[in-house]
C-alpha cells in the first residue's frame, strides 16, 4: 500500500498544506460507468449490504479521480430501519416512509440503535477500506436530526416541510423528543464508524435551509451542539453541510465543529466576511461540470484564489453532489487541476 496521505485531515484541522485537498460529494456512483454496470444487477440496498462490493464502490473514485479522501457509500436512511422506521428508496422519488411520525407515541415505539449488531455490514465495509485498501482518509457520515426528521414526519421528500414545521411550532414536546432520539442515534452511529476506522465525519443537514435562523437556534441547534460535543471526544475532524443555508452559517460556525461546508450560493470571501472562522469546504456549483472545460477551469480558479487569499483551512469540493450526467474524465481533470494550480 502507498504511503498514507493525511493532507485533507490537516486541512480540516486548519493547518496549511502543500496543495488544496479535495473530494466530491456523491463521488461514489452516479456518473461512474463501473457503478452503472453494478446497478444493472444490484440495488443500492444490496450493494451497501455486501461489504466487499460496497468497499469497491467507495474506493473507485479515489482510484479514478485521485481524490484526497473517500466517503463511505451508503444512504442517510441506513440507520433508520433498525430502529423501526419502515423506509423504502423508490426510484425517481427517494426515501418513502410508510409509518411516519405523528405523535410522541410513534417516537416511543422506536428502538435504540446498536451499530455493531444492527449495521455490521456498514462497519465491516469501513474496516475493509481502512485496513486493506485506502491510502487516504475515509470520511464517515450521517444525516442530521432535522433532515432525518423531515423524512420521518413528511413520509418522504418535501418542498415546503409543512408537517415538519407544524410539529416544531405546534407540538414542541414531540419535536424535542424526536430530536433527542435522533441525536442519540447520530452519536452512536458516527462513533461506531470512527471506531471501525473512519478518520472524519460529515453531518449532512441537507434540508435545514428551510428553517429560519431563529427557529434553528430554538429547535435544532441544541441537538447539534450535543452531537458535535460528543464527537469532539473522538479527536477526528467534523464537517457540517446544508443546502441553501447561507443564513445559518454563523450558527454552524458557533458549533464545536471543525469545518463549515458551503454550497454554491455563498462564496468563500462572503463566508469569511460574514464571520466564518472555521475551515471551509466547497463550493463549485455541480452544474458547472456540465459546461466546457474553460468555464470549469475559470470558476475553479476563482474559488481557489479566494481560498488562498483568506486565512484558515480549506478543502475543495462541490456545492452539492455530482450529477449523473457528469463525465468521469471531467472529474479526473478537475482533481488534477485543483492539485496542480493550488500547489503553485
Amino acid at each position: 500500500m502507498k504511503e498514507f496521505n493525511d493532507t485533507i485531515l490537516r486541512a480540516y484541522n486548519g493547518e496549511k498544506t502543500d496543495y488544496t485537498p479535495l473530494w466530491f460529494m456523491r463521488q461514489a456512483g452516479r456518473s461512474q460507468p463501473e457503478y452503472r454496470k453494478l446497478k444493472e444487477k444490484y440495488s443500492l440496498f444490496e450493494i451497501t449490504h455486501q461489504p466487499e462490493l460496497c468497499a469497491y464502490v467507495t474506493e473507485l473514485p479515489v482510484v479514478n479521480y485521485h481524490t484526497d479522501a473517500a466517503i463511505l457509500y451508503k444512504d442517510i436512511m441506513s440507520p433508520l430501519p433498525p430502529i423501526g422506521v419502515d423506509v423504502e428508496i423508490k426510484k425517481g422519488i427517494g426515501p418513502v416512509i410508510d409509518n411516519p411520525i405523528r405523535s410522541k407515541k410513534d417516537i416511543d415505539r422506536l428502538g435504540e440503535l446498536d451499530p455493531e449488531n444492527d449495521l455490521p455490514y456498514v462497519l465491516e465495509t469501513i474496516r475493509i477500506l481502512t485496513e486493506e485498501k485506502l491510502n487516504v482518509p475515509l470520511i464517515g457520515f450521517s444525516g442530521a436530526p432535522f433532515t432525518l426528521a423531515s423524512y420521518m414526519i413528511e413520509g418522504g421528500p418535501s418542498k415546503q416541510y409543512n408537517k415538519t414545521k407544524a410539529m416544531m411550532y405546534g407540538d414542541s414536546e414531540t419535536w424535542f423528543a424526536l430530536m433527542d432520539k435522533l441525536g442519540e442515534l447520530v452519536i452512536e452511529y458516527t462513533k461506531a464508524q470512527i471506531k471501525a476506522g473512519a478518520r472524519a465525519i460529515q453531518i449532512f443537514d441537507s434540508w435545514v435551509g428551510a428553517v429560519s435562523a431563529q427557529d434553528y437556534r430554538i429547535f435544532i441547534k441544541p441537538v447539534m451542539e450535543r452531537i458535535f460535543t460528543a464527537l469532539k471526544e473522538e479527536n477526528v475532524p467534523t464537517i457540517l453541510f446544508g443546502i441553501g443555508a447561507n443564513h445559518l452559517l454563523l450558527e454552524f460556525n458557533d458549533l464545536p465543529v471543525s469545518t463549515v461546508g458551503l454550497d454554491w450560493r455563498t462564496s468563500i470571501t462572503e463566508a469569511r466576511q460574514m464571520g466564518i472562522t472555521k475551515t471551509v469546504q466547497g463550493n463549485l456549483d455541480p452544474a458547472v461540470l456540465l459546461a466546457d472545460w474553460d468555464i470549469i477551469e475559470a470558476r475553479t480558479k476563482e474559488i481557489l484564489d479566494q481560498a488562498k487569499n483568506q486565512d484558515g483551512g480549506y478543502v475543495f469540493n462541490l456545492g452539492h453532489g455530482v450529477f449523473p450526467e457528469v463525465e468521469p474524465d471531467t472529474l479526473k481533470r478537475l482533481s488534477h487541476f485543483v492539485h496542480e494550480y493550488s500547489a503553485k
